[in-house]
């Protein structure tokens, strides 16, 4: 089936439109640019005002789990049942203030540290009397799915986070993604050592993809300043022959991105002006513990999603390109897309964005 054919078949699937009224936001009502960017939102996205859940919690990114827990979890848990919202909804969406990670009783990758949004997506079966242990990954029911995503098939919510490094980037990433089109090119730019699996993924991705619409760099060089770009996957400062902080690319509306980096989702704090990616042998040049890129450096640049991760994934549990863009340019969601290409849940995995954005023909 051609990527045409393929986009056409799936607006025509039942359930395929999804619906503002299937989103709750969350807000944090002790970080004040928390509940601007909610609101802002269920303007834009005409969201009802009842599907505003406010919470209480700390305004900083990291907590620990009983934090979570008593602040977070229940009280949305709650929201949702109290609503009789906990079916219908099929989409959470936090906001920048709302705390970005689960604090592990084990400073180890892998332990029992978590993204608060991928600890979310579990809240849909645990509503339902499902219990999943604290440390390591879960499988994500929706991973490698192409149709569209519904209860009670898939027993978890998608859970994207609208977040940058103020309000103004945050406004643009919503304002992006009212405008999507399906146009423009996918970027591809592997790394030299061509043994790792990453590369081999971009690979399998350009070939299910509109040739005329991929550019697949297979050369040691970096690609920066590309034109019209609609999607990105690289290995970012994993890359020792990246140099450069910004890509420099021109993004259209609704262009996502996705990058091979360990710590990218880390922090939504501002870095200097001057500061730029570096290697793990200089931590006098380091930003928020680590010299590696940020998720937000490309919200800031003009994309629309990205996914990014707190703390070590492992290559393994990273998105997955050969079905995040056939996915999204076959119609899917840009919340639908991204956990199509995640292999876990409850694990370091973030995705920024509007969870309804969709590139229209």
């Amino acid at each position: 089936m051609s990527w045409r054919a393929a986009l056409a078949w799936t607006l025509a699937l039942p359930g395929a439109a999804q619906d503002p009224r299937q989103v709750v936001v969350i807000a944090n009502q002790n970080a004040p640019v928390s509940p601007r960017i909610a609101e802002y939102y269920l303007r834009e996205r005409s969201v009802p005002l009842a599907n505003l859940c406010r919470i209480r919690t700390s305004a900083a990114e990291s907590v620990s789990r009983e934090v979570y827990e008593k602040e977070i979890e229940q009280p949305v848990a709650r929201f949702l049942t109290g609503r009789r919202l906990s079916e219908s909804v099929l989409f959470l969406v936090t906001t920048l203030g709302v705390p970005l990670r689960v604090q592990g009783a084990v400073a180890k990758p892998g332990a029992d540290g978590a993204a608060v949004d991928s600890e979310l997506t579990l809240l849909y079966a645990k509503l339902r009397g499902e219990r999943f242990p604290t440390a390591g990954a879960v499988p994500n029911p929706y991973y490698r799915a192409s149709g569209p995503f519904a209860h009670p098939r898939y027993p978890m919510y998608l859970v994207t986070r609208l977040a940058g490094y103020d309000f103004a980037d945050v406004r643009g990433l919503i304002d992006r993604s009212l405008q999507a089109r399906n146009r423009g090119r996918i970027v591809l730019d592997l790394k030299s050592d061509d043994h790792q699996d990453g590369n081999q993924w971009m690979r399998e991705a350009a070939r299910q993809l509109p040739a005329g619409r991929v550019v697949l760099e297979t050369s040691p060089a970096v690609l920066h300043d590309q034109k019209d770009v609609i999607g990105y996957c690289a290995w970012g400062s994993n890359d020792p022959n990246r140099k450069r902080r910004w890509t420099g690319f021109h993004w259209l509306p609704g262009a996502l991105a996705t990058e091979y980096v360990s710590t990218n989702g880390r922090t939504f704090a501002r870095p200097p002006e001057d500061w730029t990616i570096s290697t793990w042998r200089e931590p006098s040049r380091w930003f928020a513990g680590s010299p590696q890129s940020l998720a937000a450096d490309y919200v800031h640049e003009g994309v629309t999603g990205s996914s990014a991760h707190i703390d070590e994934p492992f290559l393994q549990f990273t998105a997955r390109p050969q079905y995040l863009f056939p996915n999204y340019l076959a119609g899917r969601t840009l919340a639908e897309a991204y956990y199509s290409a995640m292999p876990a849940l409850s694990w370091q995995n973030i995705v920024l964005g509007d969870p309804l954005c969709r590139l229209r023909p």
